[in-house]
Order: structure tokens, then sequence, then C-alpha cells
């Protein structure tokens, strides 16, 4: 397809003052169809057709850990595919990134598709921001299906508030960060929330401290997923923290300086 005839995706949506305050309190919420089934569909097939070109796990199911059972990831697909660079500049997720989150301005950090296969297990209990060398609270993920789905499938669960307390704890998505975190959110009384079935193109949001999970997938069908990360314009990049933030300093960064401006090329001012 010529990128002249994919839907531009800059028209506009706005947000409402209250749904924003419910965001900002609960640190994650739902915007329903901000893609039409049409737009949706014509991405979709371009998303697909780059993620399974640019996948690089080839281990059978059985035989991987915990986190590459979860999903499949492929990561910057923006950067090797022009229609998906269309998708994930987009104007229009951009806007509603910066208005949840009460800032002018944000930029991409990476955009990456999550697919979670027949059979593909549950995703542990992390907080995304753990991965990332930025010392700002004003990040935020979207996350949206690019088929319908719902909970047998492997929704994103959340825990309402979590976002508030901020760090929690230095530990990488596994069986470990699952049983750690979830006795935190038990003794934190923090309230799980999740959709019963999302459309494609609807879209979740959450800030890079909430606490999120996801089941495995029971159905026989694919949960396709793509996910684009903002910061608000302005951040620094922090000294790292811990081995993969400073894998991210080097590769979603391009190895800009601890207290530098977070504002290489593969963070565009959108």
């Amino acid at each position: 397809m010529l990128i002249n005839e994919l839907p531009a995706l800059d028209t506009e949506i706005n947000i409402s003052e209250e749904q924003i305050a419910d965001f900002q309190r609960k640190g994650h919420t739902l915007t329903p169809s901000i893609v039409s089934k049409d737009e949706i569909a014509v991405y979709r097939n371009s998303i697909n057709k780059a993620a399974y070109q640019y996948n690089t796990e080839k281990r059978a199911l059985q035989d991987r850990d915990t986190y590459g059972k979860a999903f499949l990831q492929i990561m910057n697909l923006w950067m090797v595919d022009e229609e998906v660079k269309q998708f994930t500049l987009a104007k229009r997720f951009a806007k509603i990134a910066a208005d949840l989150l009460g800032v002018e301005h944000v930029r991409i950090y990476h955009d990456q598709a999550l697919y979670k296969e027949p059979g593909g297990g549950y995703t542990p209990w992390h907080q995304d921001q753990y991965y990332w060398p930025l010392d700002t609270t004003q990040t935020i993920t979207m996350w949206m299906p690019l088929i319908d789905i719902n909970e047998e499938m492997g929704m994103l669960t959340f825990a309402s508030g979590s976002h508030k307390a901020g760090f929690v704890e230095n530990i990488a998505i596994s069986d470990q960060s699952e049983k750690i975190l979830e006795q935190y959110i038990h003794d934190k009384q923090f309230a799980i929330e999740r959709a019963t079935a999302m459309q494609a193109g609807d879209a979740t949001w959450h800030y890079g401290w909430t606490l999120h999970s996801a089941p495995g997938n029971t159905s026989t069908n694919t949960r396709e997923v793509m996910t684009i990360i903002y910061f608000a314009d302005g951040a620094k990049i922090i000294p790292p923290q811990n081995e993969h933030q400073e894998a991210d300093r080097q590769k979603w960064l391009c190895g800009l300086e601890p207290r530098s401006l977070a504002a290489s090329e593969l963070n565009p001012l959108i």
C-alpha cells in the first residue's frame, strides 16, 4: 500500500476533564473507538506484516521462560517500516497521551507489538518504568488491540492507584516479580480492574509506574496488540539504576549521557 493511501490518524479526539481526572487518580483508563474499524483493519495488516517479519523469537512456546511465554515482543517497528511509522507517530494518539498526562508535548520512547499466542502464558505483575532511565513520572503507554479481544485472550489488568507509590521494587518481569508484587498489591489493598472485552481500535492507557499484569491466552487466537510509549517533553536521563535501564539508555536513547535531555533521534517530539 502507498503511504499516502493510509488513514492519516491526525484528527484530534477530545478527552473529557472527568476522564483525565479519573486516569490521574487510578493510573489507567480506557478510550473506546479512537481508531475506526476501517482504519484499524488497514493498520492491522501493516503492523502484522512488520511484526512477523522482524520477530526474532524462534523457540517453541514450551521452550521459553516465563517472559518469553507471555508474548512475542517486537520493538520500534516505526523505525523499520514506513506504514507502521505513520501509525506510531499519529498525532491523534499523542494528543490523547499529552491530555491525560496534563502536559503540552510528548515524545516517543518506543513502540512495541505484543502478541500473546494461543496457549501463551501469563504476564507477571510489573512496572514498565523499571526499565526506563527517565527522571519524570509523566510517562504513559497506549495499549491497543488490533482485533476484538476478551478476558480469555489475556486482558491487561491494573492495580488502581498503584502509580502514586512510584518505584516499588528493583525487579524485572519474572515469576519473582509476580510473587513479590502480588503480595505488595494485596498488602496495599489496591483495587484490581480490567475490561471484560475490548474492540479493535479501543485503547487502554497507563502510567509507567502503574502496576499491571495479564492472564494467559486460553483462546485459539493470537492476542494482537500494538503499544506506544510516550513521555513528557523536557524529561532528562537519569543514571541507570539497573542493567535494563542501561540497555534502554543505549538502545532507545542512543547512548545519551545521564542528566541530558531525553531527546535523541529515536524520541521525536509529536
